[in-house]
């Protein structure tokens, strides 16, 4: 499975950015996708994540900021950014989780993907 994202970049502070992933490879079944982020010297945290039913789930600093859409027939998941603050600048990593095979589904097995990370700085 391979996440190829796209959409990282510069932007002032107030202004809007959109991520965009998307998954490939064999895959069988996809329960979430989501973003995370990582500060420098900090683990990764959770930005927003959307299951394959449509719920989402953000972390309290993006609530109200930040929209997560997903396509499941393409097998992609965006991020919209706005209102974006300098505390956003880190960098973005796409996140999967799926089934691999009817198997694991059956066992509640779920594998997580990422991609590679994409920088998003925000300056004013």
């Amino acid at each position: 499975v391979q996440l190829q994202a796209s959409g990282g970049g510069w932007v002032q502070t107030g202004g809007s950015l959109r991520l965009s992933c998307a998954a490939s490879g064999s895959i069988f079944r996809i329960i979430t996708m989501g973003w995370y982020r990582q500060y420098p010297g900090l683990q990764r945290e959770l930005v927003a994540v959307i299951t394959s039913f449509g719920g989402t789930n953000f972390a309290d600093s993006v609530k109200g900021r930040f929209t997560i859409s997903r396509d499941n027939a393409k097998n992609t998941v965006e991020l919209q950014m706005n209102s974006l603050k300098s505390e956003d600048t880190a960098v973005y990593y796409c996140n999967v989780g799926a089934n691999e095979d009817i198997k694991s589904r059956r066992d509640g097995r779920v594998t997580t993907y990422w991609g590679k990370g994409t920088q998003v700085t925000v300056s004013s």
